[in-house]
């Protein structure tokens, strides 16, 4: 069994973005930017934030975060999305998610221009991504197809499993695994919380991508020796016993899940750090593009 260590590659990566901008930086071309927009105190998302931004200063990006009050109106957050795309500096920004229930999310996506979009979330890029055109994939997908190539783990002719069609991580996750090219030309399945006889399915995959949010769900018993597993849930549970109050874990029962695989990816440390490192190749894309036209 081998770990699909996301925190080692994901290092790699930044290692290898932040030579890249050390040569924009040797010709005098101005450093990748990217903003953050948070709108209210969610923790979890201050942190994935603040994470980001420490991510940009590690590669020597710039980075903005804009912090805006859980009582912003659905027409101060567009008009600051606005201000991002005119603003020449930015070459990428993200909407963190969830946004406060005053405001339609759907409709902010939509807003964002699809040149800065570097999460991948616009329709357009989606879109472009389903065509198999150039574009920003969503940032979670990329980094699972990356841990995927750089550890050589067969695809081609594999029954692929996706659990859950969130249009974050379920939905692209099943398109990108069945485009022509590596990684992909799987034969995919996607399950969700309507599919019956979920067991009986995830026992016939090669390789399974569970990206569902309940933790523990995916149990020995539901997979074949040798399966690959993709652990993209990642949930607080209370813990009164830790420092922190809680504990993370996956959708994977690792410890038994494990024993059968033939590649894992640990909670946390797996696809986690891939997510954060797959948005700064995608600013770096960004810049790419916009130094073109």
């Amino acid at each position: 069994m081998t770990i699909l260590d996301g925190r080692k590659v994901s290092n790699d990566i930044k290692n290898e973005i932040t030579a890249q901008v050390n040569k924009m930086i040797a010709k005098g071309e101005k450093v990748p930017h990217l903003a953050a927009v948070i709108v209210g105190n969610d923790g979890a998302s201050l942190t994935y934030v603040n994470s980001k931004v420490k991510a940009c200063e590690r590669v020597g990006f710039k980075s903005t975060m804009i912090r805006m009050s859980n009582t912003t109106s659905e027409i101060e957050l567009l008009e600051q999305i606005e201000e991002l795309n005119q603003n020449p500096e930015i070459d990428g920004f993200i909407v963190q998610l969830p946004l406060p229930k005053q405001i339609d999310t759907q409709k902010v996506l939509m807003t964002v221009n699809p040149d800065k979009d570097v999460d991948g979330f616009h329709p357009m890029n989606f879109g472009k991504m389903a065509l198999d055109m150039s574009t920003f994939i969503p940032a979670t997908p990329f980094g699972i197809l990356e841990l995927l190539e750089r550890y050589k783990v067969q695809t081609d002719g594999k029954h692929t499993v996706i659990i859950g069609r969130s249009h974050i991580v379920g939905r692209p996750m099943s398109i990108l695994m069945g485009r022509k090219g590596f990684p992909g030309n799987s034969t995919v399945t996607l399950t969700h919380s309507h599919t019956k006889n979920i067991t009986q399915i995830t026992s016939q995959a090669d390789i399974v991508i569970s990206a569902l949010g309940v933790p523990g769900f995916l149990k020995a018993e539901m997979i074949k020796d040798g399966a690959v597993i993709i652990d993209v849930g990642i949930t607080r549970v209370p813990d009164e016993t830790s420092e922190k109050g809680y504990y993370i874990t996956g959708d994977v029962d690792f410890e038994n899940v494990s024993k059968k695989a033939s590649f894992i990816t640990p909670v946390p440390g797996g696809v986690g750090p891939m997510t954060i490192a797959m948005l700064l190749k995608n600013t770096l894309l960004a810049r790419e593009r916009h130094l073109l036209k």
